[in-house]
Protein backbone atom coordinates (compact mmCIF):
# COMPACT_ATOMS: atom_id res chain seq x y z
CA UNK A 1 0.00 0.00 0.00
CA UNK A 2 1.35 3.39 -0.93
CA UNK A 3 1.78 6.06 1.70
CA UNK A 4 0.07 8.53 -0.64
CA UNK A 5 -3.24 7.65 1.02
CA UNK A 6 -1.73 8.58 4.36
CA UNK A 7 -0.07 11.86 3.46
CA UNK A 8 -1.13 15.13 1.95
CA UNK A 9 1.72 17.17 0.53
CA UNK A 10 2.48 19.88 3.04
CA UNK A 11 -0.58 18.97 5.07
CA UNK A 12 -0.75 19.25 8.84
CA UNK A 13 -4.28 17.92 9.38
CA UNK A 14 -5.01 15.07 11.75
CA UNK A 15 -4.89 11.50 10.52
CA UNK A 16 -8.67 11.26 10.70
CA UNK A 17 -9.08 14.16 8.27
CA UNK A 18 -6.59 12.64 5.84
CA UNK A 19 -7.67 9.03 5.97
CA UNK A 20 -11.25 8.54 7.19
CA UNK A 21 -12.83 7.19 4.02
CA UNK A 22 -14.98 4.09 4.47
CA UNK A 23 -14.81 1.45 1.75
CA UNK A 24 -17.93 0.06 0.13
CA UNK A 25 -17.50 -3.04 2.28
CA UNK A 26 -17.11 -1.22 5.59
CA UNK A 27 -20.50 -2.18 7.08
CA UNK A 28 -20.03 -5.84 6.15
CA UNK A 29 -16.45 -5.83 7.43
CA UNK A 30 -17.53 -4.31 10.74
CA UNK A 31 -20.31 -6.87 11.21
CA UNK A 32 -17.87 -9.68 10.40
CA UNK A 33 -15.35 -8.27 12.87
CA UNK A 34 -17.92 -8.00 15.67
CA UNK A 35 -19.13 -11.56 15.08
CA UNK A 36 -15.55 -12.88 15.06
CA UNK A 37 -14.71 -11.16 18.35
CA UNK A 38 -17.86 -12.51 19.96
CA UNK A 39 -17.05 -16.03 18.77
CA UNK A 40 -13.47 -15.74 20.03
CA UNK A 41 -14.76 -14.67 23.44
CA UNK A 42 -17.31 -17.48 23.75
CA UNK A 43 -15.57 -20.40 22.03
CA UNK A 44 -11.85 -19.81 22.61
CA UNK A 45 -11.53 -18.73 26.22
CA UNK A 46 -9.00 -17.95 27.54
CA UNK A 47 -8.29 -15.45 24.76
CA UNK A 48 -6.42 -12.15 24.86
CA UNK A 49 -5.77 -9.16 22.60
CA UNK A 50 -2.23 -8.10 21.70
CA UNK A 51 -2.11 -4.31 21.42
CA UNK A 52 0.74 -2.15 20.14
CA UNK A 53 -1.55 0.86 20.74
CA UNK A 54 -1.56 1.54 17.01
CA UNK A 55 -4.66 2.58 15.08
CA UNK A 56 -5.85 -0.96 14.40
CA UNK A 57 -5.38 -2.12 17.96
CA UNK A 58 -7.23 0.77 19.60
CA UNK A 59 -10.23 -0.12 17.42
CA UNK A 60 -10.20 -3.72 18.60
CA UNK A 61 -9.94 -2.63 22.24
CA UNK A 62 -12.83 -0.21 21.65
CA UNK A 63 -14.93 -3.03 20.17
CA UNK A 64 -14.08 -5.36 23.06
CA UNK A 65 -15.26 -2.70 25.48
CA UNK A 66 -18.35 -1.64 23.54
CA UNK A 67 -19.45 -5.26 23.06
CA UNK A 68 -18.67 -5.94 26.75
CA UNK A 69 -16.70 -9.05 25.87
CA UNK A 70 -14.31 -8.81 28.81
CA UNK A 71 -11.38 -10.03 26.72
CA UNK A 72 -8.17 -8.92 28.46
CA UNK A 73 -5.67 -6.82 26.54
CA UNK A 74 -1.90 -7.01 26.82
CA UNK A 75 0.72 -4.47 25.81
CA UNK A 76 4.45 -5.15 25.45
CA UNK A 77 6.28 -2.24 27.04
CA UNK A 78 9.66 -2.88 25.49
CA UNK A 79 11.43 -0.14 27.41
CA UNK A 80 11.96 1.69 24.12
CA UNK A 81 8.48 3.00 23.28
CA UNK A 82 7.73 6.58 22.28
CA UNK A 83 6.48 8.87 25.05
CA UNK A 84 3.27 9.32 23.03
CA UNK A 85 2.68 5.56 23.13
CA UNK A 86 3.31 5.38 26.87
CA UNK A 87 0.89 8.25 27.46
CA UNK A 88 -1.79 6.45 25.44
CA UNK A 89 -1.14 3.32 27.48
CA UNK A 90 -1.84 5.25 30.67
CA UNK A 91 -5.07 6.65 29.26
CA UNK A 92 -6.13 3.20 28.07
CA UNK A 93 -5.48 1.68 31.50
CA UNK A 94 -7.59 4.44 33.06
CA UNK A 95 -10.59 4.10 30.73
CA UNK A 96 -10.81 0.48 29.57
CA UNK A 97 -13.37 -1.83 31.16
CA UNK A 98 -11.44 -4.81 29.84
CA UNK A 99 -8.31 -5.58 31.88
CA UNK A 100 -5.04 -4.15 30.53
CA UNK A 101 -1.92 -6.18 31.29
CA UNK A 102 1.57 -4.80 30.63
CA UNK A 103 4.49 -7.13 30.02
CA UNK A 104 8.07 -5.88 30.16
CA UNK A 105 11.35 -7.58 29.21
CA UNK A 106 13.59 -9.15 31.81
CA UNK A 107 15.60 -6.21 33.13
CA UNK A 108 18.88 -8.11 33.42
CA UNK A 109 18.61 -9.34 29.81
CA UNK A 110 18.18 -5.79 28.53
CA UNK A 111 21.07 -4.47 30.65
CA UNK A 112 23.39 -7.28 29.53
CA UNK A 113 22.51 -6.75 25.86
CA UNK A 114 23.10 -3.00 26.01
CA UNK A 115 26.30 -3.47 28.01
CA UNK A 116 27.80 -5.91 25.52
CA UNK A 117 26.37 -4.64 22.21
CA UNK A 118 25.64 -0.97 22.84
CA UNK A 119 22.51 1.16 22.92
CA UNK A 120 22.33 1.30 19.10
CA UNK A 121 23.07 -2.37 18.43
CA UNK A 122 19.92 -2.76 16.31
CA UNK A 123 21.50 -0.66 13.56
CA UNK A 124 24.65 -2.79 13.32
CA UNK A 125 23.16 -5.98 11.88
CA UNK A 126 19.88 -7.79 11.33
CA UNK A 127 21.02 -10.46 13.77
CA UNK A 128 21.57 -7.94 16.57
CA UNK A 129 18.28 -6.18 15.79
CA UNK A 130 16.41 -9.48 15.97
CA UNK A 131 18.22 -10.34 19.19
CA UNK A 132 16.98 -7.03 20.61
CA UNK A 133 13.44 -7.85 19.43
CA UNK A 134 13.77 -11.27 21.02
CA UNK A 135 14.65 -9.78 24.39
CA UNK A 136 12.22 -6.88 24.34
CA UNK A 137 9.27 -8.49 22.52
CA UNK A 138 9.42 -12.24 21.98
CA UNK A 139 10.21 -13.31 25.54
CA UNK A 140 7.50 -11.09 27.06
CA UNK A 141 5.09 -12.28 24.34
CA UNK A 142 5.66 -15.88 25.38
CA UNK A 143 4.68 -14.96 28.94
CA UNK A 144 1.62 -13.05 27.74
CA UNK A 145 0.39 -16.02 25.67
CA UNK A 146 1.10 -18.71 28.24
CA UNK A 147 -2.00 -20.91 28.71
CA UNK A 148 -4.03 -18.91 26.17
CA UNK A 149 -6.17 -20.73 23.60
CA UNK A 150 -6.17 -17.79 21.21
CA UNK A 151 -4.94 -14.25 20.71
CA UNK A 152 -6.26 -11.31 18.74
CA UNK A 153 -4.14 -9.00 16.60
CA UNK A 154 -4.58 -5.95 14.39
CA UNK A 155 -2.99 -7.47 11.30
CA UNK A 156 -4.50 -6.35 7.98
CA UNK A 157 -3.95 -7.73 4.49
CA UNK A 158 -3.29 -4.22 3.18
CA UNK A 159 -0.36 -3.52 5.53
CA UNK A 160 2.37 -5.20 3.47
CA UNK A 161 3.06 -7.87 0.87
CA UNK A 162 4.06 -10.23 3.66
CA UNK A 163 0.60 -9.84 5.20
CA UNK A 164 -1.46 -9.94 2.00
CA UNK A 165 -2.86 -13.39 2.84
CA UNK A 166 -3.63 -12.77 6.51
CA UNK A 167 -6.80 -14.76 7.33
CA UNK A 168 -9.54 -13.80 9.78
CA UNK A 169 -8.69 -16.91 11.78
CA UNK A 170 -5.27 -18.54 11.67
CA UNK A 171 -5.07 -22.06 13.08
CA UNK A 172 -1.65 -22.87 11.62
CA UNK A 173 -0.03 -23.10 15.07
CA UNK A 174 -2.72 -25.11 16.81
CA UNK A 175 -0.87 -28.39 16.25
CA UNK A 176 2.49 -27.11 17.53
CA UNK A 177 1.53 -24.48 20.10
CA UNK A 178 -2.16 -25.20 20.74
CA UNK A 179 -3.10 -21.58 20.02
CA UNK A 180 -5.19 -19.84 17.36
CA UNK A 181 -4.79 -16.28 16.11
CA UNK A 182 -7.70 -14.02 15.22
CA UNK A 183 -7.17 -11.08 12.87
CA UNK A 184 -10.59 -9.38 12.95
CA UNK A 185 -9.48 -6.39 10.84
CA UNK A 186 -7.83 -8.51 8.13
CA UNK A 187 -10.11 -7.20 5.36
CA UNK A 188 -10.28 -3.57 6.53
CA UNK A 189 -8.72 -0.78 4.51
CA UNK A 190 -6.73 2.08 6.05
CA UNK A 191 -9.71 4.28 5.25
CA UNK A 192 -12.00 1.90 7.15
CA UNK A 193 -9.71 2.09 10.18
CA UNK A 194 -9.84 5.86 10.34
CA UNK A 195 -13.53 6.03 9.49
CA UNK A 196 -14.21 3.93 12.59
CA UNK A 197 -11.86 6.02 14.74
CA UNK A 198 -13.48 9.25 13.56
CA UNK A 199 -17.05 7.96 13.87
CA UNK A 200 -16.59 6.64 17.40
CA UNK A 201 -14.11 9.29 18.60
CA UNK A 202 -11.59 6.62 19.57
CA UNK A 203 -8.50 7.85 21.41
CA UNK A 204 -5.45 7.12 19.24
CA UNK A 205 -1.70 7.53 19.22
CA UNK A 206 -0.83 11.14 18.21
CA UNK A 207 2.17 9.80 16.31
CA UNK A 208 -0.31 8.95 13.56
CA UNK A 209 -0.83 12.70 13.12
CA UNK A 210 2.91 12.98 12.53
CA UNK A 211 2.83 10.49 9.61
CA UNK A 212 3.64 7.32 11.56
CA UNK A 213 1.14 4.83 10.09
CA UNK A 214 2.91 1.98 11.89
CA UNK A 215 4.18 2.51 15.43
CA UNK A 216 6.80 0.39 17.18
CA UNK A 217 9.86 1.07 19.31
CA UNK A 218 11.25 4.61 19.06
CA UNK A 219 14.72 3.65 17.69
CA UNK A 220 13.16 1.46 15.00
CA UNK A 221 10.25 3.61 13.77
CA UNK A 222 10.20 6.84 11.79
CA UNK A 223 7.64 8.90 9.91
CA UNK A 224 7.11 8.07 6.25
CA UNK A 225 7.33 10.42 3.28
CA UNK A 226 5.11 10.85 0.26
CA UNK A 227 5.23 7.78 -1.96
CA UNK A 228 6.74 5.43 0.62
CA UNK A 229 5.12 2.14 1.48
CA UNK A 230 2.93 1.77 4.57
CA UNK A 231 5.58 0.05 6.71
CA UNK A 232 8.57 1.90 5.25
CA UNK A 233 9.13 3.58 8.60
CA UNK A 234 9.78 0.28 10.38
CA UNK A 235 13.44 -0.85 10.38
CA UNK A 236 13.97 1.41 7.38
CA UNK A 237 17.67 0.55 7.11
CA UNK A 238 16.91 -3.13 6.42
CA UNK A 239 15.79 -5.05 3.35
CA UNK A 240 12.01 -5.20 2.95
CA UNK A 241 11.95 -8.99 3.42
CA UNK A 242 13.44 -8.70 6.93
CA UNK A 243 10.88 -6.23 8.30
CA UNK A 244 9.25 -8.31 11.03
CA UNK A 245 10.22 -8.56 14.69
CA UNK A 246 9.08 -12.17 15.02
CA UNK A 247 5.70 -11.68 16.66
CA UNK A 248 3.85 -12.58 13.47
CA UNK A 249 6.41 -14.76 11.68
CA UNK A 250 5.66 -18.46 11.30
CA UNK A 251 8.54 -20.80 11.85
Amino acid sequence: MSASSFLLSGGTSKATTLNAHASDNFAANLAETQALLQRAATEFSPVTQASSLGAEDVIITHLINSLKLGIPVFVLDTGALHTETLALLERTEATSHAPIHVYRPAHESVIQFVRTQGQDAMYKSIELRKTCCGIRKMEPLARALKDQRAWITGLRQEQSNARADVPLQDDSEVATKNISKFNPLAKWTWGDVWHYIATHNVDYNPLHDQFFPSVGCAPCTRAIAMGEEFRAGRWWWEDEAAKECGLHVKK
